[in-house]
């Protein structure tokens, strides 16, 4: 009976990390982690390292559906990767040196603003207007956005999915299909990098929960990108708005029980 009400938890957190990875490269950490503290009452850094070995392979087949379909930035996509990477480790740095400094809701009203503007202000940026800006003003912009996103990941904890498929539309001008494949590219090194930290450091999860919810995110991460590769742009649009409002709503609720 344990185990089905594990599998369920894990099941049920899957759906909705794999359905916001596979939309809206949204970090599969901002669900699944607090779903296993609240229902399962596992400890918060294990439940961290299960939700980013999740976030691995979400990523990755996700990346590789939007690859597939051509809608992944690849010269832009590893300059800003690289500085995420770096700047993550400077901001925790910083972060350690500043008392009282913890995530907080931050990633979860960015999750539920980011959706409303989805809903409201679609992205409909196109293939042409993106080809349009100087390849290397944009080579510059991702690198110096790669950097802050890094940072704030580092400093406060919060995932950068988020962040970066607002820097992405909002600052960089990709359109939106190519924005999220740039961002789950970008996250399946950044949580790879962020599992063997956290299993490293803490040692081995609970195996079946690790499986449960690596093989639910990566199910529902891979119809989601499917049918996100599919979809015209304002189709697109709704769909990831309401899934991130919905989600959004879903992991502040889990936090107000946890």
């Amino acid at each position: 009976m344990k185990i089905l009400y594990a599998f369920i938890i894990c099941f049920v957190a899957g759906i909705g990390a794999g359905l916001g990875t596979g939309f809206a490269g949204m970090s599969a950490a901002a669900v699944i982690s607090p779903m296993l503290i609240t229902f399962l009452h596992m400890e918060p850094y294990d439940a961290v390292g299960i939700a980013l070995a999740s976030d691995v392979l979400a990523s990755a087949v996700s990346a590789y559906t939007y690859g597939k379909n051509k809608n992944l930035d690849i010269k832009n996509g590893v300059p800003m990767m690289l500085a995420v990477l770096v700047f993550t480790v400077v901001g925790s740095f910083v972060s350690s040196l500043v008392p009282g400094s913890t995530m907080g809701s931050f990633s979860v009203f960015m999750t539920l603003l980011l959706g409303i503007k989805f809903i409201l202000k679609p992205v409909m940026t196109t293939r042409e207007t993106m080809d349009a800006v100087d390849p290397k003003k944009r080579l510059l912009r991702s690198i110096l956005c790669g950097a802050g996103i890094g940072f704030i990941c580092g400093f406060i904890g919060a995932g950068g999915g988020m962040m970066m498929l607002l820097i992405l539309t909002s600052v960089l001008g990709f359109e939106l299909k190519t924005a999220v494949g740039t961002s789950v590219f970008i996250m399946t090194f950044t949580a790879f990098t962020g599992a063997v930290s956290h299993f490293s450091i803490g040692g081995a999860p609970d195996v079946l929960s690790l499986i449960f919810c690596i093989a639910s995110t990566l199910l529902w991460a891979r119809i989601a990108a499917r049918f996100a590769n599919r979809a015209a742009p304002a189709t697109l649009n709704r769909a990831t708005g309401v899934v991130l409002v919905i989600l959004g709503a879903l992991i502040l609720s889990v936090h107000m029980l946890s």
